[in-house]
């Protein structure tokens, strides 16, 4: 790879240091804009539904930044990226050729999860920093090599799930700053219990994102590489239902609805408990079996317990269990908070105004990238709540109550469940 990309990589991170203690020359560009020189360089693979948003908050005139390139193994997709791009946009239907230009900043990965670690791995290897879909990655040995890949070569990583970042809390109608204030407060006692359903304001999709289990080989359209697609996944024929937004329904690529909102929901839940650091000791969940070897399906409830006896509850309504209305969102030995944020009893919410604010996170990306600090939802963090969407499909998968190490990060004496921790990939891809 040229050498002069990276080389303008270091002179910017070092200029973000050498700002902080003098004053340096730039050129002011005309109405606001930020000049090309001083623009992050950034590549979009992955060109579809959410793909597009991303290629659309690169080339908005405030974002400091500049579309080089865009990359889908569907050529159609691909025409469509390159045309609402523009000017100097260059396509490619082969990531890895992405990499090779050697001028990207930063890589967004917008594809099926099943490629999100091998292409987060290469892509900090070439220097790039990384900007990633959610899940982090399809399994959680993969989530490991992301980790090191971004220790080892000194990049940035952001995970795409912002609400542990920002004001607006998916589902539960309240920002997470308070829950976060409530807990450290130590005003609702310990442990807590978290029940994450429809009925505290979250659906699981369970049943938009099962695969089907009646598919029927289909010739390949001419516009899609689907080998190139499949990747490191198994071989197996070509069928509509197979590739882009219907995806998630099937273990070879995604993980269901659990994987599709798990992290949205579950990042902000392992923020406010204080469990950045580690992850449950025990996860169990009630779910049909056997469970179909291709296609993910309906599940009814997941508990997961941490070692101090903090407990999640997931629970979809779609089988086998009864979840009603009017359950508390959060709960502890001293009080409770609903939907909404009404606590049980009232003046808890009132108490917020007195407490403590939270540490500061880091929300946007650019000063991060520039400045070299860690991205509030980055690759530690984001691993740890990676791993609880796979803790929970283990489960499912498995038919049985799991024991895992946090330190580890392997089941305790299951080695049919360590398999789902380390599966693997189809030749010639590995990590």
């Amino acid at each position: 790879m040229a050498q002069t990309p990276l080389s303008r990589r270091t002179f910017v991170a070092r200029s973000a240091g050498a700002a902080a203690g003098a004053m340096a020359f730039t050129v002011v560009p005309s109405f606001g804009q930020t000049p090309p020189s001083e623009q992050l360089t950034h590549a979009v693979i992955g060109c579809g539904g959410m793909g597009m948003g991303h290629l659309n908050g690169i080339i908005k005139p405030d974002a400091q930044a500049r579309l080089l390139a865009v990359c889908d193994v569907d050529q159609n997709r691909l025409a469509n990226a390159l045309k609402a791009g523009g000017d100097g946009v260059e396509g490619y239907s082969d990531w890895r050729r992405v990499l090779d230009r050697g001028d990207i900043d930063i890589l967004h990965i917008v594809t099926p999860p099943h490629w999100h670690a091998l292409m987060s791995v290469a892509a900090a290897e070439a220097g790039c920093d990384i900007w990633c879909e959610k899940p982090m990655t399809r399994t959680i040995g993969e989530g490991a090599a992301v980790v090191e890949a971004v220790r080892r070569y000194g990049r940035v990583f952001r995970l795409n799930t912002w609400f542990r970042l920002y004001s607006g809390f998916y589902g539960l109608g309240s920002p997470v700053k308070p829950l976060k204030q409530l807990v450290e407060s130590g005003l609702l006692g310990w442990p807590l219990t978290v029940r994450i359903s429809r009925f505290t304001g979250f659906d699981w999709k369970v049943k938009a994102w099962s695969g089907r289990t009646d598919l029927t080989p289909q010739p390949v359209p001419a516009e899609l590489d689907y080998d190139l697609w499949l990747g490191p996944a198994p071989a197996k024929p070509y069928h509509p239902h197979r590739v882009h937004g219907s995806f998630r329904g099937y273990w070879d690529y995604d993980g269901g609805g659990l994987a599709d909102m798990g992290q949205h929901y579950l990042d902000p839940v392992q923020y406010f408990l204080g469990k950045d650091e580690t992850s449950p000791v025990e996860v169990e969940a009630w779910a049909p079996w056997p469970v179909h070897p291709d296609a993910c399906g309906v599940w009814g409830r997941v508990e997961m317990r941490y070692e101090d006896d903090c407990r999640l509850i997931l629970e979809s309504g779609d089988w086998g269990t009864n979840v009603t209305d009017g359950q508390p969102y959060l709960e502890g030995p001293k009080g409770k908070v609903y939907r909404g944020f009404r606590t049980d009893p009232p003046e808890l919410a009132e108490a917020i105004r007195g407490l403590p604010e939270p540490v500061e996170q880091l929300a946007d990306f650019n000063v991060a990238v520039r400045t070299r600090q860690p991205f509030g939802l980055n690759e530690r963090n984001g691993n740890r709540s990676n791993i609880l969407v796979h803790l929970a499909n283990a489960s499912i998968r498995t038919g049985r109550k799991l024991r895992f190490d946090p330190r580890s990060c392997r089941f305790v004496g299951d080695e049919e469940a360590n398999r789902l921790v380390d599966q693997p990939m189809r030749a010639p891809w590995h990590l």
